[in-house]
């Protein structure tokens, strides 16, 4: 059995797990890993990392680009858009590999101003956060550039790893309170994108959770709320549980 070593929020983690589950591939979690399990499966003690067989790998863009060379597509039985074939497309290697940076790019730029949120630093309080969010700006509009239209991604037709992972972090962004956003009319694509990956059963199974200090996601039923609920709600879990008692 192959394991997956995670952390429930992250969204890398998740973009490994919804390639895991487009391929039909099955898989251990072994969520949230002490110190001492992260040092016995990986040197950067860095988390998402895959162990298949023989074979270990860890950084998110290492691990999908194996599963998209390794394994097949699944079948698929439902109506959704095509999930592409290649981790990057022949006559187009430089380009798509260049894209995927730069969502990584967006995604630690986003995970970093999350991890120091949750030690008090607030990004509008230190220069090197603030210049993350605001380069978490121009990356977007971007993104808003090379996205090809409000009916496709990266990729004409198909929805690629770059996609899965863009909207990843952007589903990350809507279950943080760090004062972040990365809709706005100025990006319909980018909108249009998140709405029809959303439909991907997918991504329905590996839901994007809502995480702040001291919640439990062990519990069903905050587990449950955490897969729904955005910064849009405005309200934590206590106080939604106490407002249906």
């Amino acid at each position: 059995m192959r394991k997956l070593y995670m952390t429930a929020g992250s969204p890398f983690a998740r973009a490994v797990r919804i390639v895991l589950v487009e391929k039909g591939l099955d898989f251990e979690r072994i969520v949230s890993p002490s110190l001492c399990e992260r040092a016995d499966a990986t040197p950067t003690l860095q988390v998402p990392t895959l162990i298949d067989d023989d074979v270990r790998l860890w950084d998110s863009a290492v691990i999908l680009e194996y599963l998209m060379s390794t394994y097949p597509n699944a079948s698929q039985s439902y109506e959704a858009s095509a999930f592409a074939t290649d981790y990057v497309r022949s006559g187009h290697q430089l380009r798509d590999k260049l894209v995927h940076a730069t969502v990584q790019t967006f995604g630690v730029s986003t995970t970093t101003i999350s991890q120091c949120h949750w030690t008090g630093m607030m990004h509008a309080d230190n220069a090197h956060l603030t210049r993350c969010a605001l380069r978490n700006q121009h990356l977007l509009d971007w993104f808003e550039n090379e996205l090809i239209d409000e009916h496709n991604g990266f990729v004409a037709g198909l929805d690629s790893v770059q996609d899965m992972l863009l909207v990843c972090i952007c589903q990350f962004i809507e279950r943080r309170p760090l004062n972040l956003t990365w809709d706005a009319p100025r990006r319909p694509k980018m909108r249009a994108l998140a709405d029809r990956l959303s439909r991907r059963p997918s991504f329905d199974a590996e839901p994007a959770l809502w995480w702040e200090p001291g919640m439990d996601l062990t519990d069903p039923e905050q587990l449950a709320w955490a897969s729904r609920v955005t910064i849009a709600d405005g309200i934590d879990f206590p106080a939604w549980k106490a407002s249906r008692a």
